[in-house]
């Protein structure tokens, strides 16, 4: 039994007199006033310590954008594109509402059991991000795989702006040769300017290096003095936007019907 009972009791009891009961158990006589006046209101367990919140907070995410939030997660996510609290916030901008920070959002996802949790996966804070800038400053640049309805395997090509994350060219191929990687990349150049260096994997599109030599696309950085930069072996962090970039478009592909040609 807690401090505060005892000596309530034994005041309403009249074992002691508020004076003494105070003196004793080491509370001020108009604190323990207040705390027989809270037993006759509401017994015993009106006298335990009570709970000093606010009974409401103006700062509070409201019941409107919670629900706007918890809608735009189910739709985002069903649709199969990025959800997450920077994402949602955007949404939220958008839609001309003050989006709440990014971790009031990830925990209204939390309460309403939206979030998976990936206990193996590696804390934000371990990985050393970088990024160019400015835009154009660095191009990113990869491919990957996808099945068409009737299972021929597409190489999917990809030229992402470092700085901005924006996507400058999607193209679709069957497969990816050296001569494609350098017409998307003229192709892409002629839209958006040259970029002050590119940053890829070792794959044989992308150079020649490992064979001794050099191939078209190296040729033609050169040509147009751009730095090449390439990731090092089997550390594909290192391009890790366009490879983020890569899950992406995969979640989206696979909430679409199958695509039987490369044009669908």
């Amino acid at each position: 039994m807690s401090k505060a009972r005892v000596a309530v009791l034994k005041v309403v009891t009249k074992e002691l007199s508020v004076t003494d009961a105070a003196a004793k158990y080491g509370y001020s006589r108009q604190h323990l006033h207040r705390l027989v006046a809270r037993y006759h209101q509401g017994g015993i367990d009106a006298v335990d310590p009570q709970s000093r919140r606010p009974h409401s907070n103006k700062r509070a995410t409201g019941p409107e954008v919670r629900e706007l939030i918890i809608e735009l997660r189910l739709k985002l996510t069903h649709n199969g594109l990025d959800a997450g609290p920077v994402t949602l916030a955007w949404h939220l901008a958008e839609r001309g509402h003050t989006a709440p920070s990014t971790s009031t959002i990830r925990r209204i996802l939390h309460a309403a059991d939206l979030i998976t949790p990936e206990p193996r996966k590696r804390p934000r804070s371990s990985y050393h991000r970088f990024e160019a800038a400015q835009p154009n400053e660095c191009w990113q640049s990869d491919f990957t795989h996808w099945r068409l309805a009737d299972d021929t395997d597409v190489e999917i090509l990809n030229w992402l702006d470092d700085h901005s994350r924006y996507l400058l060219s999607c193209t679709v191929h069957t497969p990816v040769t050296g001569d494609i990687v350098v017409n998307e990349f003229l192709a892409t150049c002629n839209e958006h300017g040259l970029p002050a260096a590119t940053l890829t994997d070792n794959g044989r599109v992308y150079t020649a290096r490992f064979g001794g030599g050099k191939n078209a696309f190296e040729y033609l950085l050169t040509a147009l003095h751009i730095t090449q930069k390439n990731g090092r072996g089997n550390h594909p962090q290192t391009q890790g936007k366009v490879e983020r970039l890569h899950q992406t478009q995969k979640r989206w592909l696979a909430k679409q019907p199958p695509a039987a040609t490369i044009a669908d």
